[in-house]
């Protein structure tokens, strides 16, 4: 199945109030195993290999294969050519979209859905940095599970800033941790040598490296995505009884 939804809620129940623990973005594939009378279907994300609940509502047979990106934090797709009638949906960054055509300034979806061109990139188009694409969450509230600006959590901030580069990643940080990159120094030395782009990780927790002093990163602690210096973050952390787990640096990324 294709989610046809701008962004579709994955949760670990049948339910709507159990916790949301990612969520899957337009034009994702999923694969159905089971679906309940109710309106939910258990699956498999194609892109990351989360599984749990979506609902059914939110799927539909696969389309044609996308073939744009959006690119933007946010975009509007509208029933026709002009700006100044009501959208029909807003789509997160990393929405896949099937365009048709391109008119004036607006791409058209198979589905005749009309999307400002400028918000959109080639499927096969990357970014050519992780952290630049991170820092554009900035002040997106925090959200367990959330995958898009309304709201995110660390490790979809890592995972949403990898693949706008052609990067995948797991969707946990503890996965992230494991399946990231390469390790930076050892012991004491961990933060040494760091550089930007690097992912800094505690237990349950990552957090992207702008430089040699300030990380940025979704928190439960501003609610927020946010830019601070390295050695408040670390302080904090470290007060609340976790210590740094690892330095991971991903070469390709920048």
């Amino acid at each position: 199945m294709e989610v046809i939804a701008p962004q579709a809620p994955l949760r670990r129940e049948p339910r709507p109030d159990a916790p949301l623990d990612t969520e899957a973005l337009k034009g994702e594939r999923v694969t159905i195993y089971e679906s309940t009378p109710e309106g939910w279907s258990w699956g498999q994300l194609a892109a990351d290999h989360y599984v749990g609940w979506l609902p059914s509502s939110a799927l539909a047979p696969p389309g044609a294969a996308p073939t744009h990106k959006v690119a933007a934090l946010r975009t509007l797709a509208f029933p026709g050519p002009s700006i100044k009638v009501p959208p029909l949906a807003a789509l997160p960054l990393g929405a896949a979209l099937a365009i048709s055509r391109v008119v004036e300034r607006m791409a058209v979806t198979q589905d005749g859905a009309f999307v400002p061109a400028i918000h959109l990139k080639p499927i096969e188009e990357n970014e050519p940095d992780f952290v630049a694409v991170a820092e554009r969450f900035v002040g997106a509230p925090y959200l367990w599970g959330g995958k898009t600006a309304l709201g995110l959590d660390c490790s979809g901030l890592v995972q949403l800033a990898l693949a706008a580069c052609g990067i995948a990643s797991p969707r946990d940080s503890d996965m992230q941790e494991t399946a990231l990159g390469a390790p930076v120094g050892r012991g004491t030395d961990k933060l040494a040598t760091v550089q930007r782009g690097d992912l800094i990780f505690w237990k349950g927790h990552v957090a992207i490296m702008r430089d040699r002093d300030t990380l940025i990163h979704a928190n439960a602690h501003h609610m927020a995505v946010a830019i601070e210096p390295v050695a408040q973050a670390l302080a904090r952390i470290r007060g609340s009884g976790s210590a740094v787990t690892s330095i991971k640096r991903i070469i390709a990324a920048l």
